[in-house]
């Protein structure tokens, strides 16, 4: 039987955690080999064929009911609307990092999600922060500042995919639907969107899809597995899960990415991220032991 977040761990939550973190630290590997492909269509192929990959799990999970109900819900509706355009927007910006070869800035935005998620819940819900958070976000900071001046930008992407996921995953907590469901509402919503695109690209002259071998069909096919597969699998891992075990194991995407990154991808690791990527590294320290006083102090 699995036990609440709050009191306990079960192998069962571990392993569906690791799994999901698992996938999501490979995808860069997937997606690389999409590279040649336009970043707007995959991005719609990644959306469109995650429709019957979840729907074929509610139906598995008996689920169905809820998504209809959703469906003939208007508040409901507006409601997963705006976290659907956050999602895809995310993916997005992930598929282009990737492609460009950008996986290490992917990486960062990862790393920092966390501590942008504990500043959103200080600004936004009146959260009480320690001292050791306030000092994990301000590391966090200032790690940003000196990859902004020693490299003479911001670190879009990086910034893109926190700002995103974050205030996706704020908005996802009024969503009053289960995960699995929420995320077939929020596809079935893109869908139409997805669809006209590839419609377009191929009215265009531009589509891929159908142009090319028979190995791109089938990879642009299986976005949608690679796409809906892990977040349902994290969806279960997270309730025979406590939070901070989570809150520990999210580190091993980011880490897997990186690691990705510099030695399979041969991205350059500069002076400037050989000072912040350490920074953040120490703010995640500082993140964790505070996750793990407060989980302590709460049982």
């Amino acid at each position: 039987m699995a036990s609440d977040p709050s009191t306990g761990d079960t192998p069962r939550g571990f392993a569906f955690a690791l799994a999901a973190y698992g996938m999501w630290g490979f995808l860069p590997l997937y997606m690389k080999t999409l590279a040649h492909i336009p970043t707007l269509e995959v991005l719609a192929h990644r959306v469109l064929w995650s429709v019957p990959v979840a729907l074929a799990i509610l139906v598995w999970l008996g689920r169905t009911n809820d998504l209809m109900r959703a469906l003939r819900n208007p508040r409901m509706l507006g409601m997963a609307a705006v976290t659907a355009l956050l999602v895809s927007f995310n993916w997005g910006v992930y598929v282009y990092a990737i492609q460009s070869g950008q996986a290490m800035e992917a990486a960062l935005g990862y790393y920092i999600n966390p501590l942008f998620s504990i500043f959103l819940g200080r600004v936004l819900l009146g959260e009480r922060l320690d001292a050791l958070q306030w000092g994990a976000v301000a590391l966090a900071t200032l790690a940003v500042a000196v990859l902004t001046v020693e490299t003479g930008r911001l670190p879009v992407v990086a910034l893109a995919l926190t700002l995103s996921w974050g205030i996706y995953a704020y908005f996802k907590r009024s969503l009053p639907i289960g995960p699995n469901q929420g995320f077939a509402l929020e596809v079935i919503l893109l869908g139409p969107f997805a669809l006209a695109g590839v419609v377009w690209l191929a009215a265009d002259g531009q589509a891929m899809f159908w142009n090319g071998p028979l190995r791109d069909d089938l990879l642009l096919m299986g976005c949608g597995v690679v796409t809906a597969v892990p977040l349902m699998v994290y969806a279960n891992a997270a309730k025979g899960l406590r939070l901070s075990t989570i809150g520990i194991m999210q580190y091993i995407a980011p880490t897997m990415i990186f690691l990705t990154a510099v030695f399979l991808f041969g991205e350059p690791f500069g002076s400037a991220r050989a000072v912040a990527f350490p920074m953040i590294w120490a703010a995640l320290v500082l993140y964790t032991v505070a996750l793990i006083r407060k989980a302590r102090a709460a049982r």
